[in-house]
């Protein structure tokens, strides 16, 4: 196939490059908002994370985020001189760090960073909660297929 080959696929056609292209344009899209608060992305959904469930292993924070604690770590670390996060050694087991948030990085969601920015997607909210759903199956079943690997 040559490139003028209707037949030949585009670049549109790859789905992958529709979650990456969208998960850059969500980037941007909550840029003000984070950098309003002084973080990242990956800083803010770390938080949201805790939110979630505080005082986790940094394994287990890793795990839930989709990350590796070599990734991970100086998040935390950065998180912790911010006045967000405590990171302290499990006194069960001295090779497990717990992250915990900080009465700080409570305070956040009142500031509004708890926005998921549903409006801005312009989907109605059962639409919206329909197709995160059906990126997050695709994404377990990416990771479960490429465990064979």
């Amino acid at each position: 196939m040559t490139s003028d080959d209707p037949a030949s696929p585009q670049l549109a056609d790859f789905l992958c490059f529709a979650i990456y292209s969208a998960n850059l344009a969500y980037g941007r899209a909550y840029r003000p908002i984070l950098e309003e608060l002084g973080l990242t992305y990956l800083q803010y959904i770390t938080i949201v994370a805790l939110w979630e469930e505080d005082n986790l292993t940094v394994r287990g924070l890793g795990e839930k985020l989709f990350l590796e604690s070599n990734t991970l770590t100086p998040i935390l670390k950065k998180l912790e001189v911010m006045g967000y996060v405590t990171r302290q050694r499990d006194p069960e087991d001295e090779r497990q760090v717990r992250v915990g948030l900080t009465d700080a990085g409570r305070r956040l969601r009142e500031k509004g960073l708890n926005m998921t920015l549903v409006k801005q997607t312009g989907l109605p909210p059962d639409e919206f909660a329909k197709l995160q759903k059906a990126v997050a199956n695709l994404r377990d079943t990416l990771l479960e297929v490429s465990k064979g690997e």
